[in-house]
């Protein structure tokens, strides 16, 4: 997939409120091979295939992005290995003048066929889910999954040599809160990092479905039972708080967005696997990019416009409610 050399030259995203836009989590498809009970229900629904951004649409929209200033992009889903074009489309995007990193965030379950081929495509670095170490509870969690996929996937990721790989885990309340220091743990043991994010409520998940919020304060009290944490300023461009543990490779970050709201320096917007631009992921508002794109093959000037005529309107702060959530999938939106 051929890109142009240089990027037009127009300035910088800054939303109302200041911030700077540099990040854009892209969603490149809402299907998923597992059913992760925070997520999807077992009755997902998914959006008309018709309806998904083309590669030719998510490289043009990437240019967009870059081009206003965004510097890192992440591609998300859905599961975005299921993509049968995702190491190109990485290899297209990673080429893009001006965008200094592409990450992708997966479920680990198709990397051993491809983390080799995404790290020389240049992704940089890689997120992985993992909820669970026992086999049976990840089956639970995940609707179906396979645990020992998963940790083939990340012995084939650290294979690969990627720079950085982090885990990303939910705790549920009553669920697997009890491994919280085996999965810090391991995370030790393998050289890896580990992010672990607060539940919310987005999605059209039963409610019967939803567990007990549990709060990163308490996950944090608890790991200082087994191990001393170091805060650090580091930061990886995204809303994680990072904590070293002293003699390790290991960084432990908190993602909180109701202990501890990141909203006043919040860098990030995303699009959906279906091209709508989401200036808030706790809030409803979208921009169809979509129906632009196609309108208007090729119309940059357009498209910027739209976007940065969305990008005024991202709100102070999201708005989570675990009586009304955002029937939003998740998984459309890539989290």
């Amino acid at each position: 997939m051929p890109m142009p050399a240089e990027l037009p030259s127009v300035p910088p995203l800054t939303d109302r409120f200041g911030r700077r836009i540099t990040y854009l989590r892209l969603s490149v498809t809402d299907r998923c091979n597992l059913r992760c009970r925070y997520c999807l229900g077992p009755d997902a629904r998914f959006v008309p295939r018709a309806h998904l951004l083309t590669t030719a649409e998510i490289a043009q929209l990437a240019r967009a992005f870059v081009a206003c200033g965004v510097t890192k992009i992440r591609l998300t889903g859905g599961e975005p290995l299921l993509r049968t074009d995702i190491v190109a489309l990485v290899h297209a995007l990673a080429a893009l003048p001006g965008l200094a990193e592409t990450v992708v965030t997966t479920n680990g379950v198709r990397l051993v066929p491809l983390a080799d081929a995404l790290r020389k495509a240049g992704v940089r670095r890689l997120n992985i889910s993992l909820d669970s170490l026992r086999p049976e509870r990840f089956r639970h969690l995940t609707g179906r999954g396979d645990l020992a996929a998963v940790l083939r996937g990340i012995d084939a990721a650290r294979a690969a040599g990627f720079e950085r790989i982090k885990l990303n885990t939910v705790i549920l309340g009553g669920q697997n809160d009890d491994e919280i220091p085996d999965l810090v743990a391991f995370a030790v043991a393998n050289g890896l990092n580990l992010s672990f994010i607060e539940e919310m409520p987005i999605g059209r998940v039963d409610r019967k479905a939803r567990t007990t919020y549990y709060p990163n304060e308490r996950i944090r009290e608890e790991l200082t039972h087994h191990y001393p944490l170091i805060a650090t300023t580091e930061t990886t461009g995204g809303p994680a708080r990072y904590f070293r543990i002293p003699g390790t490779e290991t960084r432990v970050g908190f993602v909180s967005p109701h202990s501890h709201n990141f909203c006043g320096d919040c860098n990030r917007v995303r699009v959906t696997a279906d091209g709508q631009f989401v200036p808030c992921l706790g809030r409803a508002g979208t921009l169809d990019l979509r129906r632009i794109l196609r309108e208007t093959p090729g119309d940059t000037d357009r498209l910027h416009d739209a976007i940065r005529a969305a990008v005024d309107h991202k709100p102070a702060a999201h708005d989570l409610d675990w009586l009304h959530p955002l029937v939003r999938p998740m998984s459309q939106t890539g989290g």
